[in-house]
């Protein structure tokens, strides 16, 4: 080789190791690194109902687990949502693009760092749902309930399937009374009862005139030997993709027709099971579950499943339970 070939290859090399540690450099100043999937440790388990010293009239029950029951849900996150600057895996505040869901890096455990007005989601000491594992027995007063028919307006709002109902339909609880405003569903049900989850839960919310929130949960599981004449109404106009709604001509429905014959209630102060997550909701959560063919849970679970936020701690609230 000549002088002037052993020149070039020369130049050659030093051109190679400038640029290599010119995109070293550049890497380090970005602080990037490889995803890493994240493994979200199993649920524990809830803990063992205490004895407790109760007024004559009231008793401390542990609540039996149902008979059928859906597995809780668990949130998991994939490695490719899992791409973010080194030391931020845990910080999303600021990232206005980046919805709340039920999975990825908009699931339940981030919720409240994607927006400021989220952070009872994490902060909260009075949030729901919770594991109704024990309950005080007392006298509870009834709920009056003064629902109306009212033109199907379904839509699937990414979460959930939602009915907006009309105004004129309400419940009166101990004097006050709360005007309905929708209903909707998740499966498996976000309340559990002994730890047991059920198939599904249907959620009507209600407000007051100053403003407190109120929800009845009814409990839903599949098995029926027929189906639910409300569900069938319902599925009838399934919304089966995110954002389709549907307003059937001259279809009407009544909620009171999906309630159980028994209305007795497990009562406690809770929140909105998503965001903001607003604490203050005052819960009535029916104990007498209703039934629905496997087919319709099947039809709503091809659509939407496990859109459910896990259980939240109780933090010594009481959970009343009527006699």
């Amino acid at each position: 080789m000549n002088k002037l070939e052993t020149a070039g290859v020369a130049a050659s090399i030093c051109l190679l190791v400038a640029v290599s540690a010119q995109a070293s450099d550049k890497a380090a100043m970005m602080g990037w690194e490889h995803p890493a999937v994240a493994t979200e440790k199993p649920a524990p388990k809830p803990a063992p109902a205490h004895k407790v010293m109760a007024p004559e009239h009231h008793a401390v029950v542990p609540v039996p687990q149902p008979h059928s029951a859906a597995a809780a849900p668990k949130a998991t996150m994939k490695a490719h949502h899992a791409m973010m600057p080194k030391n931020k895996a845990h910080t999303i505040t600021g990232h206005h693009s980046i919805h709340w869901s039920y999975r990825g890096i908009g699931a339940p455990q981030y919720w409240g760092d994607l927006k400021e007005e989220y952070r009872l989601c994490k902060e909260g000491q009075s949030q729901s749902p919770i594991d109704i594992s024990a309950a005080t027995v007392t006298s509870l007063p009834g709920i009056q309930v003064a629902y109306q028919e009212t033109a199907l307006d379904i839509l699937n709002n990414g979460h959930a399937i939602q009915i907006n109902y009309a105004p004129g339909s309400s419940i009166t609880v101990a004097g006050k009374s709360y005007a309905l405003l929708q209903f909707h569903f998740h499966s498996p049900s976000e309340h559990t009862v002994g730890g047991k989850a059920h198939d599904m839960v249907a959620h009507l919310v209600h407000k007051a005139a100053d403003g407190q929130l109120a929800v009845i949960g009814i409990l839903i599981d599949g098995g029926a030997a027929a189906d639910n004449p409300v569900i069938s109404k319902l599925w009838q106009s399934f919304p089966v993709n995110a954002g389709d709604r549907r307003q059937p001509v001259g279809v009407t429905v009544n909620v009171a027709d999906l309630l159980p014959a028994d209305l007795n209630y497990f009562n406690y102060s809770g929140s909105l099971t998503t965001p903001p997550c607003s604490e203050g909701v005052n819960w009535f959560l029916l104990s007498a579950p209703v039934q629905i063919s496997n087919a319709q849970l099947e039809q709503f679970r091809a659509s939407i499943f496990n859109d459910a936020r896990p259980v939240q701690a109780v933090n010594g609230r009481t959970v009343r339970l009527g006699n």
